[in-house]
């Protein structure tokens, strides 16, 4: 694994009393999510945004904001953004957080990760996503989502699933996780994730998403399960892995994923934005089953 420079920084964190991490935010076209994001990480030691050539004003948003920005022009292949982000750019400090433009980082959630960076102990941690959709949460429909965000620098990586991918695929790791070096932990505060800027966009960025899952199930190799292999006992992301293996071999399995997480994870309780979230869930699903369908029909007979 490639091995990132030090660079110290020249403010120090004690004195000013920001919060000695750097984080990583991607984005394409967030001018309506990046400001909420970034005003509050104001006191935040690093902020770097990777844009991928955006044709609205994240850029001039970014930079009123007092965060660094460069661009990432995506080649295919890997790595991706986030990866690419990591290893080349000159970090500032020692505990990497990684965020989304629609992701925001709460008071409660900035002062645990004070403390929790002081404790030599661990090497990164996972913190839970609590997700906006059309206008409230949703508590209901098995949505909550551990992401392996903050970690020590040079200790973790994203893993690897699918070297043949292209920008139809998205530019940047999506279904991929961050592999940590050491021993980890969950912090107690969620994030905020404000899932729709639009449900054209979300439904734009799915499709990519499809392409990408598309591939990777059609692979069924230990390359496509990455460094977290397929496990009903192992971690969310493993249980979730094993859960789709078999999911996706069932004849009309995206009914029956409406029907698990709309029913039996009581997203009904969650009102129209419940139904609407469960229902695209379910969508996509059977796109990246269409999608499969398409490629293997396509394939040159051998």
């Amino acid at each position: 694994m490639e091995k990132v420079e030090e660079v110290r920084n020249p403010v120090n964190p004690v004195i000013t009393g920001r919060l000695p991490v750097s984080v990583i935010i991607p984005v394409r076209n967030e001018a309506k999510n990046l400001p909420r994001c970034l005003q509050a990480l104001k006191d935040v030691g690093q902020v770097l945004v990777v844009d991928s050539e955006s044709t609205d004003d994240t850029v001039e948003i970014a930079r009123s904001h007092g965060a660094q920005v460069v661009q990432f022009h995506y080649p295919g292949g890997w790595p991706k953004k986030r990866q690419w982000a990591m290893t080349n750019q000159p970090l500032a400090y020692d505990w990497i957080l990684l965020l989304d433009a629609d992701e925001v980082l709460t008071p409660e959630l900035s002062e645990e990760i004070r403390s929790a960076i002081q404790n030599p102990a661990f090497d990164g941690y996972s913190i839970l996503l609590r997700t906006w959709f059309l206008g409230r949460v949703l508590r209901h429909g098995d949505v909550g989502l551990w992401k392996l965000s903050l970690f020590r620098r040079g200790k973790g990586r994203f893993e690897c699933r699918l070297k043949d991918q292209d920008s139809t695929m998205a530019d940047m790791e999506v279904h991929e996780h961050v592999v940590v070096e050491g021993t980890t932990a969950r912090l107690k505060h969620p994030l905020v994730h404000h899932n729709v800027e639009s449900l054209s966009r979300y439904i734009q960025k799915h499709d990519e998403y499809s392409n990408w899952e598309a591939c990777v199930l059609l692979q069924r190799t230990e390359d496509a399960d990455g460094d977290l292999p397929p496990s009903l006992l192992g971690t969310q992301a493993q249980r979730r892995r094993w859960l789709k293996r078999r999911l996706f071999a069932l004849p009309g399995s995206p009914v029956l994923l409406f029907l698990y997480r709309y029913l039996l994870r009581f997203g009904f309780l969650d009102g129209v934005p419940g139904l609407i979230y469960c229902g695209f869930q379910a969508v996509q699903m059977f796109h990246t089953k269409a999608k499969i369908y398409e490629r293997k029909r396509n394939r040159p007979a051998s």
